[in-house]
């Protein structure tokens, strides 16, 4: 199914392709990735070895590395993952990481998607220039935060729509409590790896740059056909 998410995506990114076709293949793409999540879900429910809980960090580089990990815990939270942002030095200067926790088939939906909208990101961010007046960097901070919301609100339709979809009960459960109860293991892993985990309070942004971002969001391909590898973030099991 994540082939053909790719291949969706493909057909979108044609330049003959028009907005309103591109806006139907990113959608319908949102909606398979979505549906193979409780797909995988519902087989694991009569076959628990084939999608285990599990872990991975994935290594996010500045510039404005706290808004990327923002993104990817936005994706991994709307995908039933959950992450633990993780801070370092690297010589004098802070490095950032996200620890993410997840079943298996989610976390390998999120690494597609983050990878892939990240790249994006940073091609919009590339042409898109702030007022005259505003401190860039101020604007592509608040870019980045308008372009998360928009993406977290595209993916967690997509998700509630494939669970509305899916069969009412898997053996003698419901969907939404198999569901319930795989969220239910992850938060565990997590509780295991820190159990004195912190809980940070809302960012402030003064940029201007947000509607836009959200805009881009709203456009943004949700699969990963255009993954340019020299720049995707690194990726490691635990």
């Amino acid at each position: 199914m994540l082939d053909k998410v790719r291949k969706l995506l493909a057909k979108a990114e044609d330049q003959a392709c028009t907005p309103a076709e591109a806006e139907a293949f990113n959608t319908k793409a949102a909606e398979l990735i979505a549906k193979y999540g409780v797909d995988r879900a519902l087989l694991a429910e009569s076959d628990p070895a084939s999608d285990v809980v599990g872990d991975r960090v994935i290594d996010l580089p500045a510039p404005y590395a706290i808004d990327k990990c923002a993104l990817l815990s936005g994706v991994a939270g709307a995908l039933r993952c959950q992450s633990v942002r993780r801070q370092s030095w690297s010589g004098e200067r802070k490095a950032f990481s996200m620890h993410l926790f997840g079943f298996a088939s989610d976390l390998d939906r999120v690494e597609l998607l983050v990878t892939s909208l990240l790249v994006q990101a940073s091609q919009s961010l590339a042409v898109q220039q702030p007022p005259a007046w505003e401190n860039v960097a101020a604007y592509r901070r608040s870019w980045l935060a308008g372009f998360t919301h928009a993406v977290v609100a595209r993916l967690r339709a997509a998700e509630s729509r494939a669970e509305t979809d899916a069969p009412a009960s898997v053996g003698a459960r419901s969907v939404a409590l198999v569901l319930a109860d795989r969220s239910d293991h992850v938060a565990q892993r997590v509780s295991e790896a820190y159990p004195r985990l912190r809980f940070g309070g809302p960012r402030r942004l003064a940029g201007s740059g947000r509607n836009h971002g959200y805009a881009a969001g709203q456009r943004a391909n949700l699969g990963g056909t255009t993954i340019d590898h020299r720049v995707q973030p690194a990726v490691h099991d635990r």
